[in-house]
């Protein structure tokens, strides 16, 4: 960490961040780091943070809610210590609208810092900038960067992802997260507490896995197996098995698990535990309710295994989810 913070110090005094704006570009998000960087401006006393925007041709950008007018084009990226792009969940769209932007990331050296808000690590890793190294993006393309960059190791439960000197965040107030750990790094851990306090979030704010839904959506076009999920979601904590799910849905076993899996993605083992995880959630917001009593009531005979799976799939323990969903 010390190391980062040296380099950027050394670099400039100022830090210059350039950041990317084209037609796939997130305004919540580009708005988020101007306001952050330039708070951290606001608290320090003096510009320890320099931002322009830049635009593949240097022409103002028009967004669904705004035209974005820019500074100039990738030359001036080029001098910059830092790019950082912002965009949207359309990536094939964001992918071929951007080659320019592409063809001039894949001539970065590993000298220039990069840097991605939530979708925006597809760009880096299309371009290979992440090849090899730790990145993250939002939890609901995690399948679709796995199967796209086998060579990235992809770390979604993440809010943000450090590798040498390329970051990533995962989605939407993640982005928040990344900006307050440059600052962190630039300025020092104070001024990212301070901006922090100033903005009302908290910087220990967990992994990204405990934002992401644990029940799939099912497909629809089975509606035998609709029909299992919903008595199961009634007995998730009586004791199931495979053989008993086929009787109800008038098949084999192996049959079973390839319709399961076609419609939810998961084994309905994997979804037996979700359904009671996810009423472990509910029943943890009612303090009168022990953490035995819990476990036993959503179906689990020990307090251990079922804290094991909640962390496993929450990213957090039960007593730590019931400390934060219960206070004011």
């Amino acid at each position: 960490m010390l190391i980062f913070a040296n380099y950027f110090l050394q670099v400039a005094a100022v830090l210059h961040i350039s950041l990317y704006v084209c037609p796939q570009t997130v305004v919540s998000s580009l708005s988020q780091a101007h306001d952050c960087f330039g708070l951290a401006n606001h608290l320090a006393g003096k510009p320890l943070f320099r931002l322009s925007r830049c635009s593949r041709d240097g022409q103002a950008v028009q967004l669904p809610y705004a035209r974005i007018d820019v500074d100039g084009d990738l030359v001036l990226a080029e001098s910059a210590d830092l790019l950082l792009p912002a965009t949207g969940s359309d990536i094939a769209r964001t992918l071929a609208d951007n080659q320019t932007l592409l063809d001039w990331l894949a001539r970065r050296p590993a000298s220039q810092t990069l840097a991605s808000l939530c979708s925006s690590a597809f760009l880096l890793a299309e371009a290979g900038q992440l090849d090899g190294g730790p990145a993250t993006t939002h939890w609901a393309l995690a399948s679709q960067f796995r199967q796209r960059y086998p060579r990235v190791r992809l770390q979604v439960q993440h809010l943000h992802c450090q590798h040498q000197q390329r970051f990533t965040s995962g989605g939407a107030q993640a982005g928040l997260d990344l900006c307050l750990h440059l600052i962190s790094l630039h300025a020092g851990p104070w001024l990212a507490e301070q901006v922090a306090a100033a903005l009302v979030v908290d910087r220990q704010r967990g992994e990204q896995t405990r934002f992401q839904p644990l029940l799939p959506t099912p497909r629809q076009d089975d509606p035998a197996l609709l029909d299992l999920l919903r008595w199961l979601q009634r007995r998730h904590a009586s004791s199931i098995d495979l053989e008993m799910l086929a009787s109800r849905l008038h098949c084999s076993t192996r049959t079973l698990l390839r319709r399961f899996k076609a419609a939810t993605g998961l084994t309905p083992n994997d979804y037996l535990q979700r359904l009671r995880i996810v009423a472990a959630q509910s029943a943890l917001r009612q303090p009168q309710q022990s953490l035995e009593q819990i476990a036993l009531n959503v179906g689990y005979q020990d307090r251990a295994t079922f804290a094991r799976l909640f962390k496993q799939l929450c990213g957090e323990t039960p007593g730590a989810y019931r400390r934060r969903v219960l206070t004011p």
